[in-house]
């Protein structure tokens, strides 16, 4: 019997990050589609089937990878979702005419 090993490499090779989309949160590659927005969905009871059906061009693999990668890096995307909040925002520019 045999045991798989991962191979050297990108543990989550749907996932990326660049400062210039999406302000650099980890997204799916070649969308922008945040992690955030998946565990968002996932959080409201979406199942991964209903999340692909909403965004057609991303795969299950994706999803389950943006799922996988929320596990592995959960404080800096709750962060992430916690900034994003209507209660956050206000808070932070609060004050700000555009805001009124």
């Amino acid at each position: 019997m045999s045991t798989k090993t991962l191979k050297k490499g990108k543990l989550h090779p749907y996932i990326t990050q660049n400062p210039r989309i999406c302000s650099g949160e980890p997204i799916i590659a070649g969308t922008r589609i945040s992690v955030r927005l998946i565990v968002e969905w996932e959080n409201a009871g979406k199942s991964v089937d209903e999340i692909v059906a909403m965004y057609p061009h991303i795969t299950h693999a994706q999803v389950y990878d943006a799922l996988s990668y929320y596990y592995d890096h959960k404080e800096e995307v709750d962060q992430y979702i916690k900034e994003n909040t209507e209660k956050f925002i206000k808070e932070k520019y609060k004050g700000a005419a555009w805001l009124k």
